[in-house]
């Protein structure tokens, strides 16, 4: 059986084509639930109308596609209840890493 905690190490693989960080660093990938054939994958995006939606999550399930063949069903749903902000969302990590990169925050 999978493990959430593999789908976030996959999800990892994949980073924001704007932003050089990877999803899960970002805090984009809010639930992971998974059973034997089935990965739900409940996210937020840097913005309700970002025009590459289609591309990330095209690559979210390409990534879990490669990391687990015997995935059947992958769901990613998109959610924006809350306002993605980057202070509050991105991990100390992910902080640290947009810092070296010159990033203010």
């Amino acid at each position: 059986m999978i493990k959430e905690e593999s789908v976030l190490e996959a999800l990892k693989e994949v980073c924001d084509p704007e932003i050089p960080l990877n999803l899960v660093d970002l805090g984009l990938v809010k639930d992971v639930t998974c059973d034997d054939d089935t990965v739900k994958i409940e996210m937020t995006l840097t913005t309700p109308k970002c025009p590459l939606e289609d591309y990330i999550i095209n690559c979210v399930k390409q990534k879990i596609k490669e990391k687990f063949p015997q995935v059947e069903y992958i769901t990613v749903n998109l959610s924006f209840d809350e306002v993605w902000k980057p202070e509050k969302h991105i991990s100390e990590e992910g902080k640290k890493k947009l810092r070296e990169l010159g990033w203010d925050i």
